[in-house]
């Protein structure tokens, strides 16, 4: 028997003539309502998981409260907490989830309410950010499902739920894998497939990447096929493979993915709002710098009010967007209260690096990056981790002069970089170890470069891109300035393209020293650059200095600065003058 009969599944096959429910709703349940109040429910609960299959959530939470209204149920719980979940109604979700597992024990339907009570699991932690009250969820999920013994489905959610816990790489990868087989052989795609995206994900911690992407490939072509049905593990699915597509910079994959689940997201509304912060970080990668202001600038809204820990995940990605455009006020205005949060690493110290505090930055990457000698064989999930710390560590030292620390800690990179096959951390070793050439004049800085160009272009890494091929023209500038210019003039459109207003503005610098005519600066509405146009529509919209900052994410003051920058530049003498001006102008934020 499947766990689709045991656990009383959610979505049918169009097939399936006889309710669910009618199998499914015990004798106690029924007792004591009249026929008439049983066939409203009954059609009540059968419409609301029509809608649920199409993805209209409004109408199968009307549909789900009417019935509610006849008699509460886990049935009718569940369904209620399925389509909140899917209006992002998270906390709402949460507690119909919860009273759908207490109503689903009473009922002894202990399979259905060890599945709520998975559920609830990934929403407190993984949404909500109570990892305490997910932990005593999933112990709750796995104390009940234990109950249907080893030779039943329900032992696969039992070997996926300890995986969770299990520090040992290798013993998790087993329980993953025992996992997959009993899902394959119960005939439980949900089983099989959150397994399989869990696992593809271990083995990119792991370093083994390309074994790993392939594995969550094919969990969300069965995801996005409708092979998946439980809300939460498409959810999960889709998270992991958007998470690992960040995590390594393999930008192709997460774009055509991104393109193949449109239909699916539109109508299923899934993936979590956090779950698009990673998403967000992937198109900063990209260099879709506005689209993907748009999605973190969405996420870290969602969880402005009572989840501080799923919006940080997003407020970092900002910050790390404003550090490369150069706006680093404004990064350093979004990182306050999170320089201990476990993911700011990496752009803290761009900050610091960006603002020439490099032995700020320098202590935060040595504390980050410890645990292995150079001279050792890395250890395992050290490409996947420390790779880009190391990156961030050699332009520290380079901007320190520290030649020699320099060179050791590129030799580190370069050998973590060997365990990836991907095309993203062998160039940034590869740029690491010619920009070590062209500061010691030691070396074929040319190769390097070229390497380091080939491997950005193939993983679509723009800014990546145009750095290099700066680099490339300060190692040539000497002995072949004609193809120097060529490559800095690349650089700075490169830069300007991205509207990173700190690194074209080196761009342009070394086209000057070359004697070349260049004109430089960011591109907006006229005079006014892309973010004082922003503010301008703000203006327009009536909108005050403070909730501009709030909007924007940025400090008051500076809100202040663009008014008097876009002011000036328009000859405008105040706000009345420039709300007008937007309106004219049909301005919009």
């Amino acid at each position: 028997m499947s766990t689709h009969q045991t656990l009383g599944h959610r979505f049918l096959p169009p097939s399936v003539s006889l309710p669910r429910t009618v199998k499914t709703l015990s004798t106690t349940a029924l007792e004591g309502r009249s026929c008439h109040h049983r066939l409203v429910s009954l059609l009540l609960i059968e419409e609301g998981l029509a809608a649920l299959r199409v993805g209209d959530a409004a109408t199968a939470r009307r549909a789900f409260e009417l019935a509610l209204g006849e008699g509460e149920s886990g049935e009718v719980l569940e369904g209620l907490a399925e389509a909140l979940y899917l209006e992002r109604d998270y906390p709402g979700s949460a507690a119909r989830y919860e009273r759908a597992y207490s109503a689903y024990r009473s009922e002894r339907q202990n399979m259905a309410a060890g599945r709520a009570a998975r559920t609830l699991a990934w929403i407190t932690g993984n949404v909500l950010g109570d990892w305490a009250v997910r932990s005593g969820w999933l112990a709750r999920a796995r104390t009940i499902l234990e109950e249907a013994g080893k030779d039943r489905a329900e032992h696969g959610w039992v070997l996926i739920i300890s995986a969770f816990s299990e520090p040992d790489a290798q013993v998790r990868e087993s329980l993953l894998r025992e996992a997959i087989a009993i899902g394959r052989r119960f005939g439980d795609p949900d089983i099989e497939f959150l397994a399989l995206a869990y696992l593809g994900g271990l083995l990119v911690m792991t370093d083994r990447v390309e074994e790993g992407m392939v594995l969550s490939d094919e969990a969300l072509a069965a995801a996005c096929a409708g092979d998946v049905t439980e809300l939460a593990t498409v959810d999960e699915i889709f998270c992991g493979l958007l998470w690992a597509c960040e995590l390594v910079n393999d930008v192709p994959r997460a774009d055509q993915w991104m393109r193949a689940a449109a239909e699916r997201m539109q109508r299923s509304n899934v993936v979590a709002a956090f779950c698009r912060a990673h998403y967000g970080g992937i198109l900063t990668a990209a260099g879709r710098w506005q689209e993907a202001e748009t999605e973190l600038v969405q996420a870290a809204r969602h969880f402005d009010r009572g989840m501080s820990a799923r919006r940080a995940a997003a407020i970092i990605r900002l910050a790390n967007l404003r550090v490369r455009q150069g706006r680093l006020e404004e990064a350093a205005q979004l990182l306050k209260g999170l320089e201990q949060h476990p993911d700011v690493v990496p752009t803290l110290a761009a900050l610091h690096l960006a603002r020439r505090d490099t032995a700020l930055a320098r202590d935060l990457l040595e504390r980050a990056t410890q645990g292995s000698s150079e001279d050792e064989v890395p250890t395992v999930g050290e490409s996947t981790m420390v790779g880009p710390l190391l990156a961030l560590l050699v332009d520290v030292h380079l901007e320190q002069g520290n030649l020699d620390d320099a060179e050791r800690v590129a030799g580190r990179l370069g050998r973590v970089a060997k365990a990836q096959r991907g095309p993203y951390l062998r160039a940034v070793a590869a740029l690491a170890k010619g920009r070590i050439c062209v500061a010691t004049g030691q070396g074929d800085a040319r190769a390097c470069l070229h390497e380091a160009l080939e491997g950005f272009e193939q993983a679509q890494l723009p800014m990546e891109l145009a750095r290099t091929r700066l680099e490339l023209a300060r190692a040539l500038s000497d002995r072949s300035p004609e193809v120097a210019v060529a490559e800095a003039k690349a650089a700075l459109e490169g830069f300007e393209q991205l509207q990173a207003a700190r690194h074209a503005d080196a761009a342009g610098a070394l086209l000057r020293s070359l004697g070349a005519p260049i004109r430089i600066g960011p591109k907006g509405i006229g005079p006014l650059t892309r973010r004082e146009a922003e503010v301008l529509g703000l203006i327009g919209a009536g909108l005050s200095n403070a909730e501009i900052g709030d909007r924007l994410y940025i400090s008051r003051k500076t809100v202040e600065h663009h008014v008097g920058n876009l002011l000036s530049k328009l000859g405008l003498r105040n706000r009345t003058e420039a709300a007008a001006y937007a309106t004219r102008q049909k301005i919009s934020p």
